[in-house]
């Protein structure tokens, strides 16, 4: 059996940077913190969190008065930070900087009098949080049909922005039928839909044309994970989310020579470890990598922490 572990694969900078966030803030101010949402959408990461101290809330009722609170990579609407405000909770915001840049872009073009539109699945926190920034002038498309339905007032000053974990192909067909229906419109000056998934996606296609199945590791939640699925079928292997190893129907590989294994922007390098070691279970097998694009991008984290986490460097390094 031959295994192809695709690269890039799992944790991408935000990620990243919104576990060290609860990680540091957890040394900061001690345990409970309290995090609004999954911080990433990964039932691995946030149980290990919670095994250190972090309490995760869906509503900031949940949360006591004065308290520290996390808002998670997705991001939140406007009135999830006046409620904060107002219940005197401090906060701290481990939002995406590449969500961050989108919602930027809507309250400027907001303030400069276009309608605006989303290109998004309903119901996700990232589009809730998007949607939240200006609540009464969004319209919200999630489909070709869904553009071709649409009933704006201005034709001449509408913009767009998207959910930055879609399918890139998907997300493109979207943009062209925007385009056709409203000539005028006007998109971001870059792609919203971030580097990682992006690279994980043209993973997934090089993928495709060496192996017999794909198995892509993330949680159901995981909306980059479920399009990276969705891309494996698309391209015509069987493809398959899990959460963990123990997720895989061994049926699904019975007649496969050739494995492929992904993982969604929020999947733990631990869980890829995990499967391959489960596959070689199976027979011999031989491990290769296929990298498409190698990722060097890091955010900052926010300035509260900043201290932190030079402070927990130095001790590693002394412990070195």
């Amino acid at each position: 059996m031959k295994i192809y572990l695709a690269n890039p694969r799992g944790f991408c900078a935000g990620v990243d940077r919104a576990i060290d966030i609860v990680d540091l803030s957890l040394k900061k101010y001690g345990a409970p913190i309290y995090v609004r949402h999954e911080i990433v959408h990964s039932r691995h990461v946030v149980n290990s969190l919670r095994t250190k101290g972090a309490v995760f809330v869906e509503e900031l009722g949940e949360v006591p008065e004065g308290s520290v609170v996390i808002f998670s990579a997705h991001g939140v609407a406007k009135s999830v930070w006046e409620e904060a405000n107002q219940r005197r909770l401090q906060v701290i915001d481990a939002t995406c900087p590449l969500v961050i840049k989108v919602h930027n872009e809507v309250n400027r073009d907001h303030m400069q009098g276009y309608d605006l539109i989303l290109i998004g699945h309903a119901g996700h926190p990232e589009v809730i949080g998007t949607l939240g920034q200006i609540p009464d002038k969004f319209h919200l498309v999630s489909s070709v049909d869904d553009v071709e339905k649409l009933q704006v007032e201005n034709t001449k000053a509408l913009s767009y922005v998207t959910q930055t974990t879609l399918s890139v192909d998907e997300c493109r067909d979207i943009v062209g039928a925007l385009n056709k229906r409203f000539p005028h419109i006007k998109g971001p000056h870059q792609e919203d839909i971030c580097y990682a998934t992006q690279n994980r996606q043209n993973a997934v296609k090089a993928l495709s044309s060496l192996v017999d199945v794909i198995l892509v590791i993330g949680s159901p939640n995981s909306s980059n994970s479920n399009r990276l699925r969705e891309l494996g079928e698309r391209c015509g292997i069987p493809s398959y989310l899990i959460d963990a190893a123990s997720d895989i129907n061994p049926t699904w590989l019975s007649n496969a020579k050739a494995i492929g294994i992904a993982a969604g922007a929020s999947a733990p390098e631990v869980l890829v470890e995990e499967v391959v070691t489960y596959l070689k279970t199976l027979g011999p097998a031989e491990v290769e990598n296929l990298t498409v694009v190698e990722e060097d991008v890091e955010f900052v984290l926010p300035k509260e922490l900043i201290t932190i986490q030079s402070a927990s460097q130095s001790v590693g390094v002394q412990a070195g």
